[in-house]
């Protein structure tokens, strides 16, 4: 038996997710990298005392870094029984890293919650993931 006997139809659409999340999470690093020559911000330094701007970047980078797993995991547990809705949370939650972390680099941490829409991609595959849960579980 083959991967693709045994993922679901649609499962493709997870897997472009997964690459766009890839491709925002390197746009995302690109950005703290040019931060860093721009500010002289040398590693291994986490942090400016002096450049709210840099912190701000490096941030919006290290947020979605750190609630990254979690996402995975969800998504992909999500994915495997609701691979169209699933992919569909998981472009909305993406895009709103973008928009995330373009309020972020305004230097204003209050407009990163522009990418507040997020938790719609966020809670779905969480939801998703209880159900497949409870569906293991016979429960529905």
């Amino acid at each position: 038996m083959e991967i693709i006997d045994i993922l679901p139809a649609n499962f493709g659409y997870v897997i472009l997710t997964y690459l766009y999340s890839w491709i925002m999470l390197t746009y995302l690093a690109v950005k703290v990298g040019g931060a860093r020559k721009k500010y002289n911000i040398k590693y291994p330094t986490m942090y400016s005392d002096k450049e709210d701007v840099f912190n701000c970047i490096q941030r919006a980078h290290q947020n979605t870094l750190e609630v990254y797993p979690q996402w995975l995991v969800f998504q992909t547990i999500a994915a495997l029984v609701y691979p169209t809705v699933a992919s569909v949370l998981g472009v909305i939650w993406v895009t709103s890293r973008f928009s995330y972390a373009w309020g972020y680099y305004t230097g204003n941490p209050v407009k990163r919650m522009n990418g507040s829409y997020g938790y719609i991609g966020l809670f779905g595959v969480m939801i998703l993931s209880i159900s497949v849960a409870l569906q293991l579980l016979g429960v529905f």
